[in-house]
């Protein structure tokens, strides 16, 4: 036999549960400002030993001020057409390879000096990509089909 559930067992469990909540709460908020804390005081280029009993509130006020100096996007908020937005990406990509490949080793500066020009020539000044025709995707293997009467690939039906 099956007893009637009371309305106050749901309300006790609640009200257990609340403070196991809240506290799960709170320490995903204090994770989450300690990670902030790390990011903005590394980008601000500050030592982090110097700010290391800072309040939640200065943490939050230092990150609004970090993101207030930022120059604006140079992108518009609007979603370019396709063909924009792909060479604002390729340009955004040289760009950022022209910073890293002299900073990093791993190929020699005139091997890194060749492979810049020869992706710089890819584009026109006005950004767009040169008109170098595209390959031609190879066409799909027609698949073999057995001659009649030919055993071919065993089924079981």
């Amino acid at each position: 036999m099956r007893l009637p559930r009371r309305v106050g067992d749901a309300a006790e469990l609640r009200k257990s549960l609340k403070p196991l909540l809240e506290k799960r709460r709170r320490a995903r908020i204090n994770e989450s400002l300690s990670q902030l804390k790390g990011l903005v005081l590394l980008l601000l280029g500050a030592e982090t030993s110097r700010y290391s009993k800072l309040e939640k509130a200065d943490i939050l006020e230092m990150t609004v001020r970090f993101l207030q100096e930022q120059p604006a996007s140079p992108y518009p908020t609007a979603a370019p057409g396709s063909l924009d937005s792909y060479h604002e990406g390729y340009q955004a990509c040289l760009e950022h390879l022209a910073r890293l490949l002299p900073a990093c080793s791993v190929l020699e500066p005139a091997v890194s000096a060749r492979l810049l020009e020869h992706l710089r020539q890819r584009t026109v000044s006005g950004g767009s990509l040169s008109q170098t025709p595209t390959p031609a995707p190879a066409p799909a293997p027609s698949p073999q089909v057995p001659p009649p009467g030919s055993p071919g690939l065993w089924r079981p039906w």
